[in-house]
């Protein structure tokens, strides 16, 4: 048989236990960056910002714990017909935060699916206005439609759009091909224009270097030339003044010497066997003073003839008086 002190003791130990859960469901802590929703008899009480909280028993319970936090959700690739009729792939990315975590639990049953409907749509009206080429260079003008528009909608919701991002944007594999081969044909334009403008500055510069060389080479020349005619002109000065040295000095020497023009005119004679010099002398002349000088030196060298005696001439008539007889005797 069970004593009353052995029941006793259990219905302590339940009642202590029951403290214990009770305790444990009462206080809530509450992370950072998370929000508790808190119902009281199946309808919403409160939000539970982050730290130490107290919940009523049995009447008091959590409803959702959400996440406050910027969250990133993928969007899978949705197909998309563009106004030129070509279907493409639209791969997003959506960044949003929740700021009213009681409308983001009771206002809509799936915010992130009901996102995702809306990104299709808007999608779908965005794209669907443009043509492949405005789409594939138009991210921008895309990405701000849809944060417009999503951020209005969901708005409502106690979601914030923060920003939506188009990762990728697939055309149809014949398409991609087209646009591959018009891609290489556009930078094999490029590379052959770059190519011809080079060849082109190319020319242009040795046509420049050239020119520049030959007006160098011009100037140099020019310069070489006026410096040889000035050593030329420096050169022809100098002997010049040298043979008037020269002479000065000669000249200066034969007064000094006291020479006449009987030695001068002996020095000539020397030198005339010397004209005759060379197997290819046929003629040669002698000037007239030299001429002269030699009946000079043979003056000197010839002795004096004797004293012829004096003959007297009488004075015969005059040479008229002569010719006048003459015609008369004839």
């Amino acid at each position: 048989m069970i004593d009353d002190s052995s029941i006793g003791a259990v219905l302590a130990v339940i009642a202590l236990v029951v403290v214990i859960v009770a305790i444990l469901r009462t206080v809530r802590i509450v992370p950072q960056a998370s929000v508790y929703v808190i119902e009281r008899l199946g309808r919403y009480s409160r939000t539970l910002e982050p730290g130490l909280h107290l919940l009523v028993p049995v009447l008091d319970r959590v409803r959702v714990k959400l996440d406050v936090r910027e969250q990133v959700v993928g969007f899978p690739p949705q197909g998309v017909i563009t106004r030129d009729n070509l279907m493409v792939g639209v791969d997003t990315v959506l960044y949003y935060s929740i700021t009213d975590p009681n409308r983001a639990e009771y206002a809509i049953d799936n915010y992130v699916s009901a996102i995702e409907q809306l990104v299709v749509t808007t999608l779908r009206n965005v794209v669907g206005g443009m043509a492949l080429e405005e789409a594939l260079t138009g991210r921008d003008q895309i990405n701000t439609s849809l944060a417009v528009v999503l951020d209005d909608a969901t708005g409502k919701w106690g979601i914030k759009v923060n920003r939506v991002e188009i990762r990728g944007i697939e055309p149809p594999a014949t398409i991609r091909d087209a646009m591959e081969q018009a891609m290489r044909a556009d930078r094999g334009k490029r590379a052959a224009i770059l190519t011809a403008e080079g060849q082109q500055q190319s020319a242009v510069l040795s046509a420049q270097g050239e020119k520049q060389a030959a007006v160098l080479r011009a100037e140099a020349d020019k310069a070489s030339t006026i410096l040889a005619a000035e050593g030329e002109r420096e050169a022809a000065l100098l002997r010049a003044q040298g043979e008037a040295q020269a002479i000065s000095t000669v000249v200066a020497a034969i007064k000094a010497a006291g020479i006449d023009e009987t030695v001068l005119a002996y020095q000539r004679q020397l030198l005339l066997p010397r004209l005759a010099e060379g197997s290819a002398n046929k003629v040669w002349f002698v000037p007239t003073d030299v001429a002269g000088a030699l009946g000079k030196v043979q003056e000197i060298f010839t002795p004096a003839p004797a004293a012829a005696p004096a003959v007297t001439v009488s004075a015969g008539p005059p040479l008229q008086d002569v010719a006048t007889d003459e015609g008369s005797a004839a």
